[in-house]
């Protein structure tokens, strides 16, 4: 793992801290970063990107304030790497309730433990790349490891479940160690990579309010949960906002918002957002 440039030395002891495997990634951490901007965080943003992602796109990311750590894949055994196969996993455990666009590796996404090295840091909450600060939540950082908001986006019994994207954390070797230990034991299967991994590791993880990792899905498959004065994070979980799917019409007002963020406009007054039930295409 690279550390931080030498005259970029960490002046905050806490940090917001995304993941960055791919230019399409890059796209969607360049309008989280200007998201945490507009919420008025005065923490580190830290992007944590493999060597794959372009030169253009990483420079990008820092001009608008990132602090830039490049990580490796994780060493992981090569029966861990056919297990958790892009075509195995998938074949093995489908996505049935949503489209993952091309653009998911799931090797990738075991690459977000590297958080718990970046020791610089006190604490940190990460933040997938598909998704967008709407309100300053820099309270996060005064939580305790490990909180998450439950994976509800269909129906109640989702809340058993918790999601990876957004995540409390506090930086620690010792605890790195241990997670790679269990990760790549013997005949080890995570069945939804980093995020059952994570649920297992912690399986008394606090749980954050649905506000704090709100699930697009929710717009129309739970309305009633959607509240425009309460939500904090925008998680475009399966089909990502810049690209085209089948989807774009039923979540057209979500788009149009990361849009507005990802080409540098202001937030918007939430507020005065109708709720999906007033303006879902149908």
């Amino acid at each position: 793992m690279t550390g931080f440039p030498s005259n970029r030395a960490a002046q905050a002891r806490v940090a917001y801290v995304t993941l960055v495997t791919s230019d399409d990634y890059a796209t969607g951490a360049a309008a989280l970063i200007r998201s945490l901007a507009l919420s008025g965080t005065s923490a580190d943003i830290v992007v944590m990107h493999t060597g794959g992602v372009a030169g253009d796109r990483l420079d990008g990311l820092a001009a608008l304030g990132a602090r830039l750590v490049e990580v490796d894949l994780l060493p992981t055994s090569d029966a861990f790497n056919r297990a958790h196969a892009r075509e195995v996993l998938h074949r093995v455990a489908p996505f049935d309730k949503g489209d993952k666009p091309p653009l998911h590796t799931p090797l990738d996404n075991f690459t977000k433990l590297r958080l718990w090295q970046l020791t610089d840091y006190s604490a940190v909450t990460f933040i997938d790349a598909d998704a967008l600060v709407l309100r300053n939540v820099d309270k996060l950082f005064r939580y305790p490891e490990f909180c998450a908001a439950p994976n509800v986006y269909e129906s109640l019994a989702d809340f058993h479940r918790m999601n990876s994207g957004v995540f409390t954390a506090r930086p620690n070797p010792a605890t790195f160690d241990a997670m790679f230990a269990r990760l790549d034991a013997p005949g080890a299967f995570w069945r939804r990579t980093d995020q059952t991994f994570l649920q297992g590791f912690f399986p008394d993880w606090h749980g954050l309010p649905v506000t704090c990792n709100l699930l697009q899905y929710v717009w129309f498959n739970m309305p009633e949960l959607w509240n425009w004065n309460t939500a904090k994070v925008l998680h475009f979980q399966y089909e990502k906002p810049w690209q085209d799917h089948g989807k774009r019409a039923r979540l057209k007002p979500l788009i149009d918002l990361w849009r507005h963020i990802a080409d540098g406009g202001a937030m918007p007054d939430l507020s005065t957002f109708p709720g999906p039930g007033a303006c879902e295409s149908p």
